[in-house]
């Protein structure tokens, strides 16, 4: 037996063998290959070779670790997140044909006792409109319309045509009259009496409603059908409704009520059983897994760090100034659209002696209120080509574009022929401080992780049988 027991382990080995270990780990061949072809499938642009990848998945297998080091998996809404996903994964895999049966007969034996014993109707009919609050002249004419469509009916007009060509019923007139299949209670009660009335092909006098005069053509009538006969239409309205994800919870919350276990350790197993079936589906699982780790670690870590390290920034940008030289002259100010050109320039005059990063907000606050607005207010750092008004403002060409309703347009700024400062070029800055913060934080975690690849191995991925 225990013979036995290793030959499968070696087995396994040889099948699928390690490519690297991280910090003690095992990472198996097979889900390296997932990450490696899901990410250099056709169409991906920065196609990588596998000595070119091994790197990356390294560096995003080690900030995974490092989430989990300082318990980000544990965070209550992180925890939440990650078994949402393992539901989303469980639920349309369960179908309770037993539960869908179940709720599909409760709505035919519902549906047919408000029916009862009624036939269920198939009619069209032709509409002319008299508002509740018509007058006497409207109305006779009206009943003289609806009358004479009646008597070219007798004389053999066709009903389909009258219905498209008169019927102000817009919706059924299209289709020539035609109302569907109806039962007792879906019809305005006077039409309703009138319809129950008729024999299949026969076609009602001219009859009054609420809504105004209509002339009914009976197509066919019978007794609502059996369940085996509505089962089919049943089932698919009711999956538009979610019935499978109900049968599913269902499923679930049985067992869970069953074995005394929570709902989501039942989804667990559930979950577990999947992948143990499907290696693909387990690898995306683990995707997710690391992916949600690995995007919270790096905004903590990089993201959030760097955006928000004002002096950081700042001592980034003096020591690479070289980096983010401008080739042209920029405009460094606001755009103000005024409803009065007096307005425009008082605007400018108010904004003397006003740090810069304040402008926008304080023309706004001065002039806006939330039933009066009377300046527009655009603040930014434009080169030549970037902005219409700015063009023909400050760099003379083109021609102005007013904006509606603020017909007065003018600037207030500078024009800068270098950036002064990180907040200049802050969106570039930001990118390159964070990319230098991931570089030293993965070095540090290669220091702090040791990861031994295992380079046989990486020749034969994509490459066995």
């Amino acid at each position: 037996m225990l013979s036995s027991l290793l030959s499968i382990g070696v087995f396994a080995q040889e099948s699928d063998p390690v490519i690297m270990t991280i910090n003690g780990k095992s990472i198996s061949r097979s889900e390296f290959e997932y990450s490696y072809n899901k990410n250099n499938s056709e169409g991906v642009l920065d196609k990588k070779t596998v000595k070119e990848y091994v790197p990356l998945f390294v560096d995003f297998k080690l900030k995974v670790l490092a989430a989990e080091d300082a318990k980000i998996d544990t965070i209550s809404s992180i925890c939440r997140e990650l078994q949402g996903y393992k539901e989303q994964m469980v639920i349309p895999t369960i179908v309770d044909t037993a539960f869908i049966e179940r709720e599909a007969r409760i709505t035919y034996e519902n549906t047919a006792a408000r029916f009862g014993t009624d036939d269920m109707l198939t009619a069209s009919h032709i509409l002319i409109m008299v508002r509740q609050d018509a007058s006497e002249k409207d109305a006779k004419a009206a009943k003289a319309r609806i009358d004479s469509i009646y008597n070219a009916l007798k004389n053999g007009a066709d009903f389909v045509e009258l219905a498209k060509k008169c019927s102000q019923d817009k919706q059924s007139a299209q289709n020539g009259g035609v109302l569907g299949q109806f039962g007792k209670g879906m019809m305005i009660p006077d039409f309703e009496k009138a319809a129950y009335a008729l024999a299949k092909g026969e076609i009602s006098e001219p009859v009054k409603t609420p809504v105004g005069w209509h002339i009914i053509k009976m197509h066919d009538r019978h007794p609502f059908e059996s369940y085996e006969f509505h089962h089919d239409n049943i089932v698919k309205f009711l999956e538009q409704r979610g019935i499978k994800e109900a049968s599913a919870n269902n499923y679930i919350d049985s067992i869970a009520k069953s074995s005394g276990l929570s709902r989501d350790a039942v989804i667990n197993n559930l979950c577990n059983e999947l992948q143990s079936k499907d290696l693909n589906l387990k690898y995306l699982s683990q995707e997710y897994y690391d992916g949600t780790l690995m995007y919270e670690i790096c905004k903590s870590e990089i993201w959030d760090k760097a955006k928000n390290d004002e002096a950081g920034l700042e001592n980034f940008f003096n020591r690479n100034k070289k980096n983010y030289v401008w080739d042209e002259p920029r405009f460094c100010g606001v755009i103000i659209h005024a409803k009065e050109e007096s307005i425009l320039e008082d605007a400018k005059k108010k904004l003397k002696g006003v740090d810069e990063s304040k402008w926008a907000k304080t023309l706004t606050s001065i002039y806006n209120n939330d039933s009066v607005k009377l300046v527009r207010v655009e603040r930014g750092i434009y080169k030549k080509g970037d902005n219409a008004n700015v063009d023909k403002l400050q760099f003379k060409t083109g021609e102005l574009k007013p904006t509606k309703g603020f017909e007065y347009t003018g600037l207030y700024g500078k024009l800068v022929k270098k950036p002064r400062s990180f907040r200049d070029v802050r969106g570039q800055v930001v990118t390159d401080y964070q990319t230098m913060i991931e570089v030293d934080w993965v070095e540090k975690l290669r220091k702090k992780y040791p990861v031994v690849i295992n380079e046989n191995v990486v020749e034969t991925v994509n490459r066995h049988k």
